[in-house]
């Protein structure tokens, strides 16, 4: 097995009654995350609440529905297929990772989850070759933009003044999707892990100019393979996260400008001004880090910085010390 390539069934590869099977689990899944939201919201944001249990009455029908497909074809015993079992099909978060988040997170969430299902039933449905496939993979993606509809209705009815402009939420969160989000780990991976051999060297050589080249080929290099992970672990059909190729170079992108933020300092000649500067501009980047995280992911500034700025100035200290070694 090649790293980073896991051994997962492609969707051309299933049969018609593993596509059902596939769809009777997503439905359940969603319909009990959709539960736990509500019960996550109940005390605070009883209309959001009621909006969640709705919405997990709808995918009960659906998979109802699907099961009934399921035993006039094929009969009583439903094959064990998850998400986590399909390539390039993503799997849910696991609730308990999102009991801290706020309401337009948790908001946020379900509306990738319905555009993620709708995205994939559209996508397969274009790709497969029998037309009894084609029309049940057609059928649940009309089912699926249904519910994206009456899911637009519930809002009405048990929203209220909560309700937010759908087209200002779309850009919004797809644009997060596309480009914060691969940005973000980028910006992280390329500020954190080029850290250690940048200081290494820069404290065991005592030479600017090696330190820079060592500098620039880590960030590069370091570019280069975040941008190509982020362009082929996910398609953005299924998933809904947009174009690869946008967040690819997202990721690459800022990969590469954390790494070189602080490499750049070391083409002054001296090498002590040049590294104070970079410290400073290590510092400067890991503070930036955690209020992205804030503004554009929610996470509490507090918790941010210290996640990053601690682990930052931990590697930080790893490499000085190991260029002293």
């Amino acid at each position: 097995m090649i790293p980073g390539f896991p051994s997962r069934r492609r969707f051309k590869d299933l049969t018609e009654a593993e596509i059902l099977a596939l769809a009777i689990s997503s439905e359940e899944d969603d319909a009990r995350i959709y539960r736990s939201y509500a019960d996550r919201l109940r005390a605070a944001y009883p209309g959001s609440a009621a909006l969640f249990e709705a919405m997990g009455a709808e995918e009960d029908g659906h998979r109802q529905r699907l099961i009934d497909i399921f035993r006039h074809r094929f009969g009583e015993t439903i094959p064990l297929i998850r998400r986590e079992h399909v390539e390039g099909y993503r799997p849910r978060k696991p609730v308990w990772l999102l009991e801290t988040l706020p309401i337009e997170r948790i908001r946020a969430e379900a509306w990738e989850m319905e555009n993620a299902a709708r995205s994939f039933y559209e996508k397969a449905a274009k790709q497969v070759g029998d037309a009894a496939t084609r029309k049940l993979l057609g059928d649940l993606a009309a089912a699926e933009a249904g519910h994206e509809n009456r899911t637009k209705t519930l809002a009405g009815e048990h929203l209220g003044a909560e309700t937010r402009s759908e087209e200002d939420q779309t850009e919004r969160r797809q644009f997060i999707l596309t480009w914060v989000q691969p940005g973000l780990a980028g910006l992280m991976d390329g500020s954190v892990s080029t850290l250690a051999p940048i200081f290494a060297t820069a404290f065991a050589t005592q030479d600017p100019w090696t330190t820079f080249q060592v500098g620039l080929a880590a960030s590069v290099g370091a570019g280069i393979s975040m941008g190509f992970t982020e362009a082929a672990h996910d398609d953005g059909v299924m998933s809904g996260r947009g174009s690869p190729w946008k967040r690819g170079i997202a990721s690459g992108v800022m990969t590469t400008a954390g790494g070189m933020g602080h490499a750049l300092p070391y083409l002054i000649p001296s090498f002590g001004i040049a590294t104070a500067i970079a410290i400073a501009v290590v510092f400067v980047e890991l503070w930036a880090i955690a209020w992205i995280q804030n503004r554009f992911m929610e996470t509490p500034f507090l918790r941010a910085a210290l996640q990053v700025v601690l682990g930052g100035g931990l590697v930080l200290a790893a490499g000085i010390l190991i260029g002293f070694g």
